[in-house]
């Protein structure tokens, strides 16, 4: 599995909205500002709107309010920014139609839809209350790129055109901490093979069933009873018919660790040891309890308990 499928089989992130997707620290839309590759990220701060240019735009025929923030890296803007309320407007748009282009032509690649940029907001010259919900976003560099551009912050109007286009899980870097931190259920898995009904039903405490495959074949994690992971990397797990010998206590591995398996660096699995507590499972229920134990120079399942409820 890749990691983006992993992401999709769990249920809290399938089913994640995009307004929850866009506003997740980890969006990172990758992107390009002219040439150069940049990512679209949630910005570190949202700036006051007496610090924004509020411009009037329109994606399609909707319209919204895109406000930028002072950035070197709009050069000219940047020289008049102090006394932007007293240029007149023909300049003032001027500028930003002769140095904004590379980021307009971002935001209407990202939003899927034409952008025109229509003239100054109601509010660009005073301070006022921002008429509706915005976005603060960033543009910048890809975190892992070494750079000294300074990023593009602005708050763009939430309209659900924006957040439909913007919040979709392949927008998310899944090296991020806010989805690696995550924390699953797992458990070692360390044989699987067939039983008969009636050998299975039969077992009684004292009993041993001798489990070759435990020090012949490698050990496995199951994880939230979706995904096995082991030397070929992660697939989906689905139960069956097999009996399976787990430990007996559960543990939970970061989400960051599967997406790693997926990328061939599996956790190490703890090796059990003679007097390890382990149990039998099949259709995901525990049939009994015991510890690994030898018969002869074989190993095995030594049965100490019976479930209640198998």
């Amino acid at each position: 599995m890749k990691p983006l499928e992993i992401l999709l089989s769990l249920p809290q992130w399938k089913k994640a909205t995009a307004e929850a997707l866009v506003d997740s620290p980890a969006f990172a839309l990758p992107c390009r500002l002219g040439d150069e590759p940049v990512q679209l990220r949630p910005a570190p701060i949202e700036p006051a709107v007496s610090e924004l240019l509020a411009l009037s735009v329109s994606f399609g025929d909707e319209p919204h309010t895109l406000g930028l923030a002072r950035s070197p890296r709009f050069p000219e803007l940047d020289k008049l920014w102090d006394t932007r309320a007293g240029v007149p407007e023909p300049i003032l748009l001027a500028l930003v139609e002769k140095e904004c282009g590379p980021l307009f032509q971002l935001l209407e690649n990202a939003v899927r839809k034409q952008l025109r940029l229509v003239g100054l907001d109601d509010g660009a010259r005073s301070d006022v209350a921002k008429p509706q919900p915005f976005l603060n976003l960033c543009v910048a560099a890809p975190s892992r790129e070494e750079t000294d551009a300074p990023p593009i912050c602005f708050a763009l109007t939430r309209t659900p055109t924006v957040v439909a286009a913007l919040g979709v899980l392949r927008n998310l870097d899944l090296t991020h901490e806010a989805i690696r931190s995550e924390q699953l259920s797992a458990v070692a898995e360390y044989a699987a093979f067939t039983m008969p009904d009636a050998d299975l039903a039969s077992l009684a405490p004292g009993d041993a069933v001798v489990v070759s495959e435990i020090g012949s074949l490698p050990p496995r994690w199951i994880v939230d009873g979706r995904f096995a992971l082991d030397g070929g990397g992660v697939s989906p797990f689905a139960d069956d018919a097999l009996v399976r010998v787990r430990a007996a206590e559960s543990a939970t591995l970061p989400l960051g660790a599967v997406l790693d398996a997926a990328e061939g660096k599996v956790p190490d699995v703890p090796a059990p040891s003679d007097g390890s507590q382990l149990r039998l499972v099949r259709g995901g229920k525990t049939f009994a309890t015991g510890c690994l134990g030898r018969v002869g120079d074989q190993p095995a399942f030594l049965v100490e308990s019976l479930a209640t409820d198998r």
